[in-house]
């Protein structure tokens, strides 16, 4: 691990609850809303610094910090950063104030609370990504439950105490198989550190085990399919906010746990059990593509195409191949910047129409050119149009799928296929309609705080989709590290 001096990653991390405490004391819903966007912006730029100051040539923790926390059981607070967390640190700092810039008008009521409950997500989530202890990485991975809960169950739809309830209930679950995994590891190698778990030569009944502990807490976040049945509620109750953060941010966290612990710390079961993974993923491919084919709540569409897009992910981090992994990272980076957008327009849809239904925003392109615009590429990028960002990584995912494992491959093209026909559906639709479409001249295009709230995510789809090569440089080395530790471990 390299230290940098500055605790950078610290002061990003737990300057959200500082800033918490600063909201609680402010009066007025207008100083409050200006406050929590200006510190998230700000914790944006701070985090620029962390991105600038980045060494791409080295595989190492940078950036680390070290504590002893609690003594006798060898518990310690340890953050670092590398290339296969950086961009999701990045990403949920991005996305704040995008969430703060789209609950402007949205959210009406207990509008101190709600963005406490933000900045206390952003901590979390920031946490997840940058703890390299174990029982600190449970900490912050427990802690974001309650607040994205509460911001579910009270500033949802109608139903949002049962989706609330369904959501908290399915990942404390998938936690408890996540705490379990994470005391036989201290039991068997004495230690939290997560840098001295990797590349252990566990035996290979203990890593069947534990592997298996991992993957029932990693799925049941990325969702995976069967596992899946949590989010479609929990977005279609959640505020705009609260459905971006699920998308951008929560669902990376399976991802990146497979990544992070199931393939350095278990690569011998992660090896045993890829295949019955890599038809799960086209399960889910397949399975979110139709179901998001049958939808006219958009809404509930995008939900299920998050599933199908993960599916993508998970695919390309069982391949085992530096390409897989490579276009796995990237969709990851990908979703959250295109699905979080596709929310985002849903949510302004909404504020307009008081609907999330297909036909009642039927027609909708000649009213709202520049929205249309947006929510166009924004349905380009999310069907893998080449030139945009979805494209590299899904191209990249099914390329290692076809050299590694060809007939999962070929199963999953079709995937393909119906992500362009859900989208194109609902783009035709919203955009254009049929011959009656409901009357929308009092309908107002996007302002500039609407504009404001899109254009970042624009940038990004572009910037990914015709220049990926940074983005992939600053990966490469710990994806290299990580494939050795996989290789080296795989055979017992």
């Amino acid at each position: 691990m390299e230290n940098h001096g500055f605790p950078w990653l610290s002061v990003l991390i737990f300057s959200p609850l500082a800033a918490t405490g600063v909201l609680l004391l402010l009066r007025g819903e207008r100083a409050q809303r200006w406050w929590a966007l200006l510190f998230t912006t700000a914790a944006f730029v701070a985090s620029l610094q962390i991105c600038f100051g980045f060494d791409n040539r080295t595989a190492a923790f940078q950036f680390a910090e070290h504590h002893v926390w609690i003594a006798p059981w060898r518990i310690h607070y340890t953050v670092g950063i590398d290339g296969i967390s950086l961009w999701l640190v990045l990403l949920t700092t991005l996305v704040m104030p995008l969430c703060v810039l789209a609950s402007w008008k949205y959210i009406q009521t207990r509008v101190k609370e709600f963005l406490a409950a933000l900045l206390l997500m952003e901590t979390a989530m920031l946490g997840v990504f940058c703890a390299l202890d174990f029982v600190l990485f449970f900490v912050f991975w427990e802690a974001m439950l309650i607040p994205m809960a509460l911001i579910i169950g009270i500033w949802g739809g109608p139903r949002k105490v049962y989706a609330a309830l369904k959501f908290f209930v399915y990942t404390m679950a998938g936690s408890v198989f996540l705490l379990v995994a994470m005391i036989a590891l201290f039991l068997e190698a004495g230690t939290f550190h997560i840098p001295d778990l990797m590349g252990r030569p566990y035996g290979a009944n203990f890593q069947f085990w534990v592997f298996l502990a991992f993957f029932i807490s990693f799925a049941i976040k990325v969702p995976m399919f069967p596992f899946h049945t949590w989010l479609p509620a929990a977005h279609v109750e959640a505020p705009t906010a609260g459905s971006v953060l699920l998308a951008s941010i929560l669902l990376k966290m399976g991802g990146y746990g497979f990544v992070r612990f199931s393939l350095p710390i278990t690569p011998y079961a992660a090896h045993l059990f890829a295949p019955a993974v890599q038809w799960l993923s086209v399960a889910a491919i397949l399975y979110g593509g139709l179901t998001a084919l049958a939808q006219t709540d958009m809404k509930r569409l995008v939900a299920y195409s998050s599933v199908a897009h993960m599916g993508f992910v998970t695919l390309g981090v069982f391949t085992f191949t530096m390409h897989g992994l490579e276009g796995a990272m990237l969709q990851m980076i990908n979703h959250g910047v295109t699905t979080g957008a596709l929310f985002i327009c849903v949510g302004l849809l909404y504020e307009r129409l008081h609907t999330r239904e297909m036909n009642a925003a039927a027609g909708l392109g000649k009213f709202m050119p520049v929205f249309i615009t947006a929510f166009g590429v924004f349905a380009l990028s999310s069907m893998a149009f080449p030139g945009t960002n979805s494209f590299v990584g899904e191209f990249l995912v099914l390329t290692a799928a076809f050299k590694s494992v060809p007939a999962v491959a070929i199963a999953a093209v079709p995937g393909v296929v119906l992500a362009a026909a859900y989208l194109l559906r609902l783009l035709q639709r919203v955009a254009w309609g049929g011959t009656q479409n409901p009357d929308h001249t009092g309908i107002k295009d996007l302002e500039l705080r609407e504009v404001a709230t899109l254009a970042p995510l624009l940038v990004f789809v572009f910037w990914l989709g015709l220049q990926p090569g940074p983005f992939m440089d600053v990966m490469r080395a710990s994806l290299l590290h990580l494939m050795q530790q996989v290789q080296s471990g795989a055979a017992l």
